[in-house]
């Protein structure tokens, strides 16, 4: 997909056209996360951040998932 890059006040920027937001699932005031990947970049409505934490927690809650089992209990 061919995107133009725009003027938008002092900066500069691109118009996602519907179909393309329809696909992202995002909407007007939405946040888009961009991330270098080999090879270019990677747009995406999901916090990598966030998703690489999740993948930790995960792991920590299989690790201790009788502890957290009592605990839920009291």
């Amino acid at each position: 997909m061919k995107l133009k890059i725009t003027t938008v006040g002092n900066s500069a920027g691109i118009v996602l056209p519907k179909e393309l937001l329809a696909r992202l699932r995002l909407e007007k005031g939405d946040m888009l996360y961009a991330t270098d990947i080999p090879g270019g970049i990677q747009l995406t409505p999901h916090d990598p951040k966030f998703e690489e934490q999740m993948k930790v927690a995960e792991v920590v809650m299989k690790r201790r998932r009788t502890l957290l089992h009592k605990l839920a209990e009291n």
